[in-house]
């Protein structure tokens, strides 16, 4: 036996065994000494793919496709032809995609041969016709349906899985939840027992990560990303996730409070992105990691980087222009891209920060109309993490409106929600307003514990302007002075310290507006006119110190 045969039998031994690290190094080289026939051409293509060489895979599939021409092998040559597209649309490059699926069609419509291939074409048809999640759902929905019964007539289980993840996704587009989620589950267990071909893999669990997240179900994102972490593990030579896997993946790190790790993340995925599609995801994402830890700028910058990919970077950038005080163009932004979406999870992903900003512009009834929207969908849609989200924001109208009793039974509410989902970011803003709560009806020691509960975790993620906020609340006298309220004292505190309107409003998340109202009862409660004579109180009172 040949030098070169022995190559190419390790080569294909090692495909067979998936280990295609070891199959790319041995075909490709087997190629080199000779080249390679057709069958092997396909599987040095795949291999290439899988493991980060797409330029040798694609060449490898060309190749493989004129030669099946010459042998007169159409099914061969649409499989080439399709292998190749699916490639290209996954590197973003649509032009070229729909170049091959277009030779992949004429050959279909030109040899009357009943194949698998028509339904990974199918596939195809139904990825362009869905157009990216704004063409024709119910006609994209239909195609996916047609290529799973192909799949199904040829028994080919990779056709079958990835027809069904598609269907998945066009089922909680068109309001049948339900449905998605049952597909889904059937197809984790396809992909966790070896019956899906490795060239599929990567799209797969990317798909369906994102259509867990477009659900808000992040229990079965974190058992999908946790297969393909696995997945990935047991091959160190596998690189089948798109940026966009890597994105995703990122988002539900920062859900679990593994902010380093997710920053990790995008870095890795943004390493020649270039204008991927996940390319404005990835910098929406860098940018919420920067506002929760109070890099404004650095925050801004990523928003503007996203948009520029053609990402809105809705709802962060707002958040962001609350954060920084200025409460109407938050307002401003959010109720523009609300006015613009009518799709309910969709508008599910923007109303807590719509009840957030409101509260901030002293808006409760809007605010109540907005938390209500959400508790609507949340019961529609069974998914616990939404839930947890719209009793937050119910809970914090509440709060906002003095009904201290129903605020703190939907914090509470809230607050496990988010332990068992593991989510302690969220956990901790809502024990902040716990605390609040507890403070209000007089329970000045069950507050304090809320904050340094909060607090604590803020600190260990670095969230640097939520902790900055709750220290203010845990310094703040719980005793009122001259009958002002605890924000009233709150906001004399800052005046005190030589902080204008604009940066106090800033510090509080509240409008100059709200501020202004509240520096207008202080003075009429306190009996002055000037922030001069408020300074001297606050420091009359043990209100503020003086620094020397």
């Amino acid at each position: 036996m040949t030098t070169s045969q022995v190559t190419l039998d390790s080569g294909r031994t090692a495909f067979v065994s998936g280990r295609m690290g070891d199959a790319y190094t041995q075909l490709s080289a087997a190629d080199r000494e000779k080249p390679l026939d057709h069958e092997d051409l396909e599987r040095l293509a795949v291999a290439a793919i899988v493991t980060g060489h797409r330029d040798e895979g694609s060449d490898a599939l060309a190749r493989g496709y004129h030669d099946a021409l010459q042998r007169k092998d159409p099914i061969r040559a649409m499989r080439c032809a399709l292998w190749s597209g699916y490639g290209f649309v996954d590197t973003g490059e649509y032009a070229r995609a729909d170049g091959w699926f277009l030779r992949a069609k004429d050959l279909i419509e030109h040899n009357d041969i009943d194949c698998v291939e028509r339904g990974y074409m199918l596939l195809a048809l139904g990825f362009k016709t869905a157009g990216d999640g704004r063409g024709d759902i119910l006609a994209a929905d239909e195609l996916f349906d047609q290529a799973v019964r192909v799949g199904q007539r040829f028994a080919d289980r990779t056709l079958i899985t990835a027809a069904r993840q598609a269907r998945s996704m066009s089922s909680v587009t068109l309001g049948r939840v339900a449905d998605g989620i049952a597909l889904l589950d059937e197809v984790l267990v396809a992909v966790t027992t070896g019956e899906v071909s490795p060239l599929f893999l990567g799209n797969i669990y990317c798909g369906s990560i994102e259509t867990c997240k477009e659900i808000f179900d992040m229990r079965r994102a974190h058992e999908w990303t946790a297969a393909l972490t696995r997945w990935c593990e047991s091959d160190p030579d596998l690189v089948p996730r798109r940026g966009a896997c890597l994105v995703y993946r990122a988002e539900i790190m920062r859900l679990h409070g593994q902010w380093p790790d997710a920053m990790d993340e995008l870095e890795r995925a943004l390493v020649g992105m270039g204008d991927a599609p996940a390319l404005g995801a990835a910098r929406y994402q860098e940018g919420e990691l920067h506002r929760l830890r109070g890099q404004w700028e650095r925050a801004d910058a990523a928003y503007r980087a996203a948009s520029a990919a053609g990402y809105d970077p809705l709802p962060g950038v707002a958040l962001l222009r609350l954060a920084q005080g200025d409460v109407v163009a938050a307002r401003a932004a959010i109720q523009r891209a609300l006015d613009e979406l009518h799709i309910p999870l969709l508008r599910a992903r923007l109303l807590p920060a719509h009840v957030e900003i409101l509260i901030a512009a002293n808006d409760t009834t809007a605010g109540a109309s907005a938390a209500g929207e959400l508790v609507s969908l949340a019961s529609e849609h069974h998914s616990e993490y939404l839930r947890a989200i719209a009793e937050h924001a119910r809970a914090a109208v509440a709060l906002a409106t003095g009904d201290t009793a129903a605020a703190v039974r939907g914090l509470r509410a809230a607050w496990a929600a988010y332990q068992e989902l593991d989510a302690p970011y969220e956990a901790a803003r809502v024990r902040e307003l716990i605390g609040v709560a507890c403070r209000t009806q007089g329970d000045v020691a069950s507050a304090e514990m809320e904050f340094d509960a909060a607090r604590a975790v803020f600190e260990q993620l670095l969230a640097v302007p939520d902790a900055d906020r709750v220290r203010r609340r845990s310094a703040a006298r719980t005793e009122t002075v001259s009958g002002l309220t605890a924000r009233e004292t709150e906001i004399l505190t800052l005046v005190a310290t030589g902080k204008t309107n604009r940066a106090i409003a800033a510090d509080l998340v509240i409008s100059e507006k709200t501020v202004a109202r509240h520096l207008s009862n202080i003075f009429d409660k306190l009996g002055v006119s000037s922030r001069s004579a408020v300074t001297a109180f606050a420091y009359e009172h043990g209100l503020a110190r003086r620094t020397t």
